[in-house]
């Protein structure tokens, strides 16, 4: 019975293991984003521009003077170029922004 239980032991911590591997390329599921472990960079270009990144919705509402304006979810967020923003379980930074799009980075925590 003991070598059993360790085996299914094993297994578990096994599956779990690849899971951990599989999790971050599937955080990603728009084609103009690249996550690397719980980071991602993306660009958002043109109004309304979209990408989902690590399970959150996220859309290019506007860019004006240098600010770019976004919605997380159910949430709107502004940042400049260098900024940093929390914005529900993210932390965006906007690296870029044009007349008509933003680069940024976006963590988890």
């Amino acid at each position: 019975m003991d070598r059993r239980l360790n085996r299914r032991a094993r297994v578990a911590a096994g599956t779990a293991a690849g899971l951990m591997v599989l999790l971050p390329m599937a955080a990603c599921s728009s084609d103009n984003v690249d996550c690397s472990g719980k980071s991602c960079t993306v660009k958002l270009e043109g109004d309304g521009a979209k990408a989902s990144i690590l399970g959150n919705d996220l859309a290019l509402a506007d860019t004006k003077d240098g600010t770019a304006t976004l919605s997380v979810g159910d949430a709107s967020v502004s940042c400049t170029e260098g900024e940093s923003v929390s914005a529900g379980p993210l932390s965006i930074t906007c690296t870029s922004i044009t007349d008509n799009s933003v680069e940024l980075t976006a963590k988890v925590g």
